[in-house]
């Protein structure tokens, strides 16, 4: 049975932790290989595929029109959503958002949002009247653990080839049709981190999540930003935290300049 097949793999899984070691050989400190595919989709502003490992995700983009909020009605804004699709693992299940995909979706939003990346004040159209939204939203197609980080680099990037569609005189938008791309200040990245028989390890796949005491995923960027953080189940003494926060910087710019080749900026 599935069960018990499981349930030897995180007995296996935190014996190994001990030991300083992993089931797919790779060092605790080390992230899984992962790349990536741009503007795949024609309908969105902005899109990517991203492959963490085995963990799939897809990214895109849809700019919209909308009145400003009232308390800021010189900009824009984004919003983050994302979905844990039935097909990517038996874990998820169809339905109203569950309480994994809120949080999901929050933290790589934050990552964002809190590293001002994007220059809200730029996506206004008319001050109180019209402001440009983004929509990002991310699906997981195949979930083997991680999928805050598989998020985070499929939301940077197509954040970073999203074009603003041109506007008629009536701020309605001209489909087909673009002037210019998005902006970031910053290169925002998520780096998330369990803790297994009590070892510290970046990059869990899905029975490293599984075996895991804690969790922990930190937002950095390229000048030294952290931007955002967000603890899981388990506890963390002082030290562990700040470990997790240095290796971040490292591990993130590794991804960061990875994307970089890929991706024109």
């Amino acid at each position: 049975m599935r069960t018990t097949i499981l349930e030897h793999e995180l007995s296996k899984i935190i014996d190994l932790a001990r030991q300083a070691k992993r089931l797919d050989g790779r060092g605790l400190e080390e992230m899984r290989d992962f790349s990536i595919e741009v503007d795949k989709y024609e309908n969105a502003e902005g899109s990517a595929r991203v492959m963490l490992g085995q963990t799939e995700v897809i990214a895109g983009i849809k700019m919209g029109v909308d009145k400003p909020y009232p308390d800021s009605p010189d900009e824009g804004a984004i919003s983050v959503g994302a979905e844990l699709l039935p097909l990517s693992h038996a874990d998820y299940e169809s339905g109203p958002p569950s309480l994994d995909e809120i949080e999901l979706a929050r933290v790589v939003d934050r990552g964002i949002r809190e590293s001002k990346a994007i220059d809200f004040s730029k996506l206004c159209i008319k001050e109180g009247e019209a402001c440009w939204i983004a929509f990002m939203d991310f699906y997981a197609i195949n979930a083997d653990g991680n999928i805050f980080d598989a998020g985070s680099i499929a939301a940077l990037v197509a954040f970073l080839n999203a074009k603003k569609p041109k506007l008629n005189d009536k701020n309605k938008i001209i489909k087909g049709e673009y002037d210019g791309k998005l902006e970031l200040k910053r290169l925002p990245l998520l780096a998330t981190f369990v803790k297994v028989g009590g070892k510290i390890m970046v990059d869990p796949t899905y029975v490293e999540e599984k075996a895991s005491e804690a969790r922990y995923s930190v937002a950095t960027t390229e000048d030294g930003f952290m931007s955002a953080m967000q603890k899981g189940k388990g506890a963390f003494s002082f030290e562990e935290i700040n470990y997790m926060i240095d290796l971040a910087y490292k591990v993130n710019d590794e991804k960061r300049k990875k994307i970089l080749k890929l991706v024109k900026k």
